[in-house]
């Protein structure tokens, strides 16, 4: 996994995610803390499609160079990279046009991720790949001691979706009816909008699921709610991180397949998955539904690009096992 370091620009040379070492065979991923997966699929969505071009348009959106890669975080004082073995694990092997098939190739990738002790950072991709993913890391870990912290503008939690059991909108009452995840152990983030109907918070309320509403996170502020969110989370050994991009308003993530106006700002998601992952144990991530084709000057993709480097910043903090060191009070006056 050692790569002579360059000087190379963002936009020239290979397309991995941060111009990290590409490493497509399982067996090579030992050692490594974190592998980074595609899921190019978007079979699933019931609106706009285009989020199987997601995690190429992800891996792209960078504006540094150079490998290997180099981010120091300004705020947290660390460089994820210095700290945390990074791979790009490539693509699952998708099956275009039968998504049972593309699903079981995203269960067997980040099986295989997990397997080899690394944490799989999964770019979607659409909604549904959440039913394997997630699925794959229970299967190591256990339901008992996954939790799910859920930011989405959608609950995703329904039986179904224009009489489609498996869409994108359905795979955490998927992922509790297999018994993959308690209800008890998800909270959501950012809920809004006219979906879904209350018979499907009904049954969320039933399995013990928590959200809180965007309307919550107005009222109270980001800070106060992921106090909330971290502090239910407490006490799991392990904890996944579901990212939709749609959980930002529009004017910060507008090339997602089902926006939502009224949505979290770009400087709140980012706090909120730094939070979590500074502060939880998190053994998967995935950042889904951005859509290429709807966004604009590259910035929805760029902002799930940063979604990632925000969540890696935190691993790295929390395995230094230190307080954050900004750069501030410094440079010229």
């Amino acid at each position: 996994m050692n790569v002579a370091r360059t000087n190379e620009p963002a936009y020239a040379g290979g397309a991995t995610f941060a111009k990290l070492p590409l490493v497509l065979d399982p067996g090579e991923l030992t050692g490594a803390d974190v592998a980074i997966v595609g899921a190019p699929v978007d079979d699933a969505v019931s609106y706009r499609p285009g989020a199987r071009f997601g995690p190429r348009a992800i891996r792209l959106a960078d504006v540094s160079g150079g490998a290997p890669p180099s981010r120091p975080h300004l705020e947290l004082g660390v460089d994820p990279f210095e700290v945390l073995t990074v791979v790009d694990h490539g693509d699952a092997e998708v099956v275009p046009a039968d998504k049972e098939a593309s699903h079981r190739a995203i269960r067997r990738a980040v099986a295989g991720v997990v397997e080899a002790g690394c944490v799989p950072i999964v770019l979607g991709g659409d909604h549904s790949i959440a039913y394997p993913d997630v699925g794959a890391v229970a299967d190591r870990v256990g339901a008992d001691s996954l939790g799910l912290v859920h930011f989405d503008a959608h609950a995703d939690d329904a039986d179904e979706l224009y009489g489609v059991r498996w869409s994108h909108g359905t795979p955490l009452r998927r992922l509790v009816e297999d018994g993959s995840l308690h209800g008890r152990n998800i909270v959501q983030v950012g809920l809004r909008g006219y979906w879904p109907e209350p018979e499907v918070f009904a049954w969320a309320r039933e399995q013990g699921f928590r959200w809180h509403l965007q309307v919550e996170v107005d009222e109270r502020g980001i800070g106060p709610v992921m106090d909330d969110v971290v502090g239910s989370m407490r006490g799991l050994d392990h904890v996944f991180l579901s990212v939709d991009i749609d959980v930002c308003d529009p004017a910060f993530a507008p090339g997602t397949g089902s926006p939502e106006p009224g949505g979290l700002t770009a400087r709140e998601l980012l706090t909120a998955v730094r939070k979590v992952a500074l502060e939880l144990p998190l053994a998967g991530m995935e950042v889904v539904e951005v859509s290429p084709p709807y966004d604009h000057a590259d910035v929805t993709a760029l902002l799930a690009q940063r979604v990632v480097l925000e969540a890696l910043s935190g691993m790295a903090l929390r395995k230094l096992g230190r307080e954050p060191r900004p750069e501030r009070d410094g440079g010229l006056v």
